[in-house]
């Protein structure tokens, strides 16, 4: 592959899939199957070429089989859903392990925000023009969930920055 394909993906293909998969989950209350498989599948065909070596691909792929392992493990316990728990080992596959415990620390914090928005977004009477639009009669209803994935992207897009990519990408260009 070309230099300018590699960084074009490298750069971009993450950061879109972290905005999709917020913006999905944040009006449906899921992150379909085929962005996380896509997100992963993309890190299998362009790591080899974007400077990471055997051992950092072995790495990657450790964080992204704990962030799966430790998604389930939530999944299982009802803290998150399980689109929830495959986004963030998708993303961790892309995060790699040296930066798996900062990212996990953001989007944990995000989450908790996210989490204290929305509480206080369903203690509000929902203005009627609003109750007509399904996702967010949803996002008020407090018998639902916190789509979470919302919070492991913002926290993938501020760690992404500073990454191997985004450095690879500038250093080839």
């Amino acid at each position: 592959m070309g230099n300018q394909v590699i960084n074009l993906v490298a750069i971009i293909v993450f950061p879109l899939a972290m905005i999709f998969g917020a913006l999905w989950d944040l009006t449906t209350m899921t992150i379909p199957n085929w962005l996380t498989v896509s997100l992963a599948a993309a890190f299998v065909v362009v790591a080899p070429f974007a400077g990471l070596g055997v051992e950092q691909i072995g790495w990657h792929l450790a964080a992204g089989g704990v962030a799966l392992v430790a998604g389930m493990a939530l999944f299982g316990f009802g803290f998150i859903g399980g689109g929830d728990a495959k986004f963030v080992a998708a993303a961790a596959l892309w995060i790699g392990w040296s930066d798996l415990l900062g990212y996990l620390i953001v989007a944990s914090i995000f989450g908790g925000v996210l989490t204290l928005a929305i509480l206080g977004f369903r203690r509000l009477p929902l203005p009627q023009v609003l109750v007509r639009q399904a996702w967010v009669a949803r996002l008020h209803d407090h018998r639902e969930g916190v789509p979470y994935g919302v919070a492991l992207a913002l926290a993938g897009l501020v760690i992404f920055r500073d990454s191997h990519w985004v450095a690879f990408a500038a250093a080839t260009s």
